[in-house]
């Protein structure tokens, strides 16, 4: 789950074919600019907003009882976190039970704009890391998902070798038509200018931010208005969880009910490019699965004001 800290077949990667393909991937596949200005890919124009719900607030039922409500609660996309059982889609998913996945969230006529993709095994080894990033490329591709959302890392010693992996997934990830993205969420990426650093530091047009308000609060104890954060985070945005935040540390609650002014936060990342892509709400008011549905209501039509 997401926490309090807050696949067409492939050779085998040798070390020796990460070392010499690595630097070939990085330079052609990702050249871009170091303004940041071209990262946002996909998100500029006039596309539709995408107004979707996260599973996360029924994570302690099966993922197909979130698919069930959030269906219900009128909206057409959906966000994988949680359930009962672990992650909806994570590296450990064979490409099988991504297929399941597809299939279940189709007989629901939802698409998956966003997936929580977890931990990469960035502690044990570089290589077992980009391993894990291309599982899970090719179960997003599987699945239907169009980005997949990175939480990035706490430990120092591990910023390297995790960005690391994620430029070497980048043309992978591009060639199946999946975009990545990484969030505000403590450690090396608490803020959105810590995370254009990692953005362009990466340096790929398939690698963006998705933007989360809530967080800005969590991560600064409260210090930070993301009002002020989102002037950092032009020409980065991919998408946004929309998730409000209630003092001290309290996110489990439904957007438009706590501290966010998220008019004002949109205005800023639509004077910053933002102009159209998936806007899902990841948090709602902890309840019983009909006081859930309710909640999921609501944030819903909150979204659809602000974006009016």
């Amino acid at each position: 789950m997401v926490p309090n800290r807050e696949r067409t077949k492939m050779a085998p990667l040798t070390r020796r074919g990460f070392i010499v393909n690595g630097l070939k991937i990085a330079t052609v596949a990702c050249s871009v600019e170091s303004s940041g200005g071209l990262f946002a890919q996909g998100t500029q124009g006039d596309a539709k907003w995408q107004i979707g719900c996260y599973t996360r607030p029924w994570g302690q039922h099966d993922y197909r009882v979130a698919l069930d409500a959030i269906a219900e609660a009128g909206y057409r996309h959906v966000g994988l976190m949680g359930s009962k059982t672990g992650l909806v889609i994570s590296a450990k998913t064979t490409p099988e039970q991504a297929g399941k996945v597809r299939d279940e969230v189709r007989q629901r006529n939802l698409q998956i704009p966003s997936i929580w993709a977890g931990e990469i095994r960035v502690a044990e080894s570089l290589q077992a890391g980009i391993e894990d990033m291309r599982r899970l490329v090719e179960n997003c591709s599987v699945a239907g998902v169009k980005n997949m959302l990175m939480g990035g890392v706490e430990k120092a010693e591990l910023v390297d070798p995790y960005y690391r992996a994620i430029t070497e997934s980048c043309e992978y990830a591009a060639s199946k038509g999946v975009a990545i993205s990484v969030k505000p969420h403590g450690g090396s990426n608490a803020t959105g200018s810590e995370c254009r650093k990692l953005i362009q530091r990466v340096g790929c047009r398939n690698f963006g931010l998705w933007y989360d308000p809530g967080n800005i609060y969590y991560y600064s104890n409260g210090a930070l208005d993301p009002v002020e954060d989102s002037r950092t985070v032009d020409g980065l945005v991919m998408g946004m969880s929309v998730k409000d935040y209630r003092h001290p540390k309290d996110v489990e609650l439904t957007p438009g009910t706590g501290k966010v002014d998220f008019k004002a936060v949109m205005k800023n990342l639509i004077n910053g490019g933002f102009r159209g892509g998936a806007l899902v709400v990841e948090t709602l008011k902890p309840g019983t699965l009909p006081e859930l549905l309710e909640e999921a209501k609501a944030a819903r039509l909150f979204v659809e004001k602000l974006i009016d």
